[in-house]
């Protein structure tokens, strides 16, 4: 293929990540995926001898990740594409949830995805072309209860996405923040955190919407292999969205959501008003 790229694609061992680097390495691109473990390491570089590699890294080492980068680019090629794909789910309700659980859930969702952006600016900087994908949630428009801790994470990437969109524009860079709603992935199994319960205030609450989306674990509408297609359909658009939402519940919750939310700056636009001086 003549327009092949080079992908870099965090969490490339499962979910999201792991559809989008079989689609592009079945479509001729070349791919480095980081995973956790070497076991993921063979699974990854078993899909083609040559286009398929994989980097052991943990997005939260972040002392490491600029070394790593830029050995991938000196041993694989200039990277075209970064796919911001690792991170995992928290649940819990926000009261019960202990803090060291938000700053390792920002930690891996949002720093990690930061300082992966970092790592590889300087580079598409310099080559003047490039385009990050940033792999975020439909919860990074609305608040959903008993997630609290990623949302948080999810709204600051998606928030952080669009500002680096406008910054590096001028390069030639292109930025998405992709927002997927329920895929069929582990997300919600092996591998979402849950804090335990302890506040029967919440039991009627919370206790219906964790058993629900446990019993939808594996049964979500949304199929990976069709985001990973979707993915290579950005990759090749000369003038890609910022923001894209993914599946159908994602567009049945989000847009009645944000037409809520206008709704509610309309009716209190005097009050907002109010606070100019006079």
């Amino acid at each position: 293929m003549t327009d092949a790229k080079n992908f870099l694609i965090t969490g490339a061992s499962s979910g999201v990540g792991q559809a989008i680097a079989r689609a592009a390495v079945a479509a001729g691109h070349r791919v480095v995926g980081t995973v956790r473990h070497d076991a993921d390491r063979e699974a990854l570089e078993a899909l083609h001898p040559d286009r398929a590699r994989a980097a052991i890294l943990d997005v939260t080492s972040f002392d490491v990740l600029d070394g790593v980068v830029e050995y991938i680019q000196e041993h694989h090629g200039p990277i075209d594409v970064l796919v911001n794909s690792a991170g995992y789910g928290h649940e819990g309700v926000m009261e019960e949830s202990p803090l060291e659980e938000m700053w390792r859930q920002l930690d891996v969702n949002l720093f990690g995805a930061v300082a992966m952006m970092k790592a590889i600016l300087p580079f598409m900087r310099e080559r003047r072309r490039g385009h990050i994908i940033n792999i975020t949630s439909m919860a990074g428009y609305i608040g959903l209860p008993g997630i609290a801790y990623y949302t948080a994470s999810k709204y600051a990437l998606e928030g952080v996405s669009e500002v680096v969109a406008n910054e590096v524009a001028p390069f030639g860079i292109k930025v998405t923040a992709l927002a997927p709603g329920s895929f069929r992935t582990d997300w919600a199994g092996r591998s979402m955190v849950r804090s335990e319960r302890c506040i029967s205030d919440y039991d009627a609450v919370f206790d219906p919407i964790r058993k629900a989306r446990q019993e939808k674990s594996g049964k979500q509408n949304g199929d990976p292999d069709r985001a990973a297609r979707v993915v290579l359909d950005l990759v090749a658009m000369r003038d890609p969205p910022v923001h894209l939402l993914l599946g159908s519940d994602a567009l049945s919750l989000v847009k009645p959501a944000l037409e809520a939310r206008l709704g509610q700056i309309k009716a209190w636009d005097s009050v907002s008003r109010s606070t100019d001086y006079q």
